[in-house]
């Protein structure tokens, strides 16, 4: 293909920064169904914070439409949109699919649609292509062409940036595979790797969550293990980390959009072959527990103290799913606001991160502005955000009563500071 025309189907926390990095070197069309993000992009403000004005302004050849008529003139379109899972904590491809439903309306002879959302072996093939076929009356690998690309971006790390981590690449045809890399060459200074199929591209981005997921459930129940026995944690993995090849992982909360999420992908497609996963669903009931775990450590700590536990104040720093990230879905923290909800326990969230109107929407919490200093009962730092860290210990413990617990989740204070640690 001589001339990319390129269309980028969701701007989000993927598809914004990989849509400016085109934006510089080709006529690329972003895509969004909403069409305040819209505004607010032509605006040169990108609430999520993966891309800063500037780097924005550089991209001259991307456009912000919500207008499908715009996409009319691509002739290689991203997908990139989220892949969530439903209550039942199943696949929920309902906006992929929607995704799929709105390319069979512009997409032409010749044209290649490559997916960078995360699915389970098999989806891209199975479940998106025949909705453009559908739509499009055009036939697969004949008429139009289609890629996979799994997203690595990683939200609030500016370390990490979508140029500088390596590509998985892969495509419906040889030639289409190796058009699909060298699309990606272009502005991917970290290289690509390109798989044999889409299908193995696409079981590659499942893997890499999945195996972080379990790694850091059995962080978490190491950390269960040891402050039964009356032994720090954090102190436990400094010393096996001096070995070379121990991996450096931390208990905590898992959630998010990947992590929490893709396991679930993969396990589902797994049982729809006849085969029950053992392992990967024992880390995820392991880390989907770990926010009645807190909350129990939590209670338990205030009973030790003498703090009268119902009608107690506590205050939980953050609220996203990482540190230094806006970032809301699919937060975990709110497993310990619901948890401590059933001790009749009245709770305030602080996190300097979070858009409010977006956190009432999504949990039904308001995020104070300022926590009421002396007020509280319990403090929990929850998130490790780099106000959090910048606040130092008497600040802290300045919003407690004379008498409280500080409980440290992220190991952000030295040892001994905190009242407990996870």
């Amino acid at each position: 293909m001589d001339s990319v025309r390129l269309g980028v189907i969701g701007l989000g926390y993927v598809g914004l920064p990989l849509a400016v990095e085109f934006g510089k070197l080709m006529p690329t069309v972003g895509f969004d169904i909403n069409s305040k993000r819209i505004n607010e992009l032509r605006g040169g403000v990108d609430h999520t914070l993966e891309v800063e004005p500037d780097l924005l302004a550089e991209a001259t050849q991307l456009s912000f439409t919500s207008d499908l008529d715009a996409l009319r003139g691509c002739n290689v379109y991203i997908v990139t949109v989220p892949t969530p899972i439903d209550a039942s904590r199943r696949p929920d491809l309902t906006p992929l699919i929607k995704a799929s439903e709105t390319l069979g309306q512009v997409v032409g002879q010749g044209d290649v649609v490559i997916y960078e959302s995360t699915v389970y072996p098999g989806a891209t093939e199975e479940d998106c292509v025949p909705v453009i076929e559908r739509i499009s009356g055009l036939t697969y690998n004949r008429d139009f062409f289609a890629g996979y690309s799994p997203e690595r971006i990683n939200p609030g790390d500016k370390e990490h940036r979508v140029t500088s981590i390596i590509k998985v690449t892969s495509g419906s045809t040889p030639e289409v595979a190796e058009f699909v890399d060298s699309l990606y060459r272009r502005v991917i200074t970290a290289g690509t790797h390109k798989a044999s199929s889409i299908a193995v591209a696409e079981a590659a981005k499942v893997i890499e969550n999945t195996q972080r997921d379990v790694n850091i459930a059995l962080i978490n129940e190491l950390a269960v293990i040891f402050n039964r026995l009356g032994i720090d944690t954090e102190e436990v993995l400094q010393a096996s980390g001096t070995k070379w090849n121990f991996l450096p992982f931390r208990p905590g909360l898992v959630g998010g959009h990947c992590i929490g999420v893709d396991p679930y992908y993969l396990t589902h497609k797994a049982q729809q072959v006849g085969y029950h996963p053992e392992m990967i669903l024992a880390g995820r009931r392991l880390n989907d527990g770990m926010g009645v775990y807190v909350a129990s450590q939590l209670i338990k700590q205030m009973i030790k103290q003498r703090i009268q536990v119902e009608g107690a104040r506590v205050l939980v720093l953050g609220l996203t799913f990482k540190e230094n990230c806006p970032d809301l879905r699919n937060t975990r923290v709110v497993d310990i606001l619901s948890e401590l909800a059933d001790y009749n326990v009245a709770l305030d969230v602080f996190d300097p991160q979070v858009n409010k109107d977006e956190a009432e929407h999504e949990y039904g919490i308001r995020p104070v502005e300022t926590p009421e200093a002396g007020a509280y009962d319990a403090v929990i730092i929850a998130v490790a955000h780099r106000e959090f860290r910048e606040l130092g210990v008497e600040r802290m413990r300045a919003w407690g009563k004379p008498k409280h617990v500080l409980y440290d989740l992220k190991y952000l204070l030295p040892k001994g500071q905190a009242d407990l640690r996870l």
